[in-house]
């Protein structure tokens, strides 16, 4: 494509923005508010999903040991449930450690003062790479020789992936929905324009103009509309996102809340943005084209 043909294509972009300049500032605007309300989901579900891993680790299956190894025994048992695939890390408690630790846990540790460190059992404090898999981590740690049980919370395991999935269908819906959003009202703002513009089109193609080069001027309009109203979008999520982040740390009681820092999802983010704006623009204005010029 020729230089003045690129020149000549931009330009009239840029004039389809200006000669409808409040259906473009409704786009720009309603563009914005999806993309906002997309980054914001997309940030809320990083954020939990990494909570949910941290509070993942703490769900521990404990691997109690046969009452009559030695303590040397029982710590050669760890280097069989280390084997195991899905566990990640396995640490030994010996029965005083377990006293001690029992004893500080309680309301009233001197009641429990005189207890005896043989009452208790040598054991391992297990955590596994993938929670989802417990039944059948527990399967195979309860075949290892020496282990005399496994004690492991199902239930809040496959409430942490229950939910995740929840949120993972909740985000994808509303994310899905407001992309269509978008692409509608970017749509119908090139459409408007097309359509004042209809004699003008119609003596280009009667001049042998091919649909390719009457398409690319609006193409260009919904580009830019969309990667203008990306750029908002950013700005606007950036400076939200941080001042929420730093109302929540300063709240004590919700300090159990962690927000990433925006920083570190920077990349991601303007990946996101560009992308979406790009396909909100130019795929609206395509949507709006093809049907205006029957190809």
């Amino acid at each position: 494509m020729k230089k003045n043909n690129i020149g000549y294509l931009i330009r009239e972009g840029v004039r389809g923005i200006f000669l409808h300049g409040f259906m473009s500032f409704a786009a720009v605007c309603v563009t914005v508010a999806c993309l906002i309300i997309i980054g914001s989901f997309s940030l809320i579900l990083y954020n939990l999903g990494l909570m949910i891993a941290d509070l993942e680790q703490e769900n521990e299956m404990v691997v109690y040991i046969d009452d009559t190894y030695s303590e040397a025994e029982a710590r050669s048992v760890g280097s069989q449930i280390n084997m195991i695939g899905n566990v990640q890390n396995a640490v030994f408690v010996s029965r005083a450690d377990a006293l001690e630790n029992f004893i500080e846990e309680q309301n009233d540790p001197e009641v429990f003062a005189g207890l005896e460190a043989d009452t208790l059992r040598d054991r391992y404090v297990v955590t596994l790479v993938d929670n989802s898999r417990m039944r059948e981590t527990e399967t195979a740690l309860r075949e290892i020789e020496g282990v005399a049980d496994v004690s492991a919370h199902y239930e809040i395991s496959e409430g942490f992936t229950t939910l995740e999935h929840i949120l993972r269908i909740a985000s994808a819906g509303i994310i899905t929905v407001l992309l269509v959003v978008s692409l509608l009202i970017i749509s119908n703002t090139v459409k408007l324009a097309m359509y004042d513009r209809r004699e003008e089109i119609a003596i280009m193609r009667m001049v042998g103009a091919t649909n390719g080069f009457i398409r690319w001027p609006f193409v260009v309009e919904g580009f830019l509309l969309g990667m203008v109203g990306a750029a908002i979008a950013f700005f606007l999520e950036w400076g939200l996102y941080d001042f929420l982040g730093s109302r929540i740390a300063s709240v004590d009681t919700l300090q159990l809340i962690t927000v990433v820092p925006f920083r570190d999802v920077l990349g991601i983010m303007i990946a996101v943005y560009a992308a979406t704006g790009f396909i909100v623009g130019v795929f609206g204005s395509l949507l709006s084209i093809r049907k205006f010029l029957k190809v």
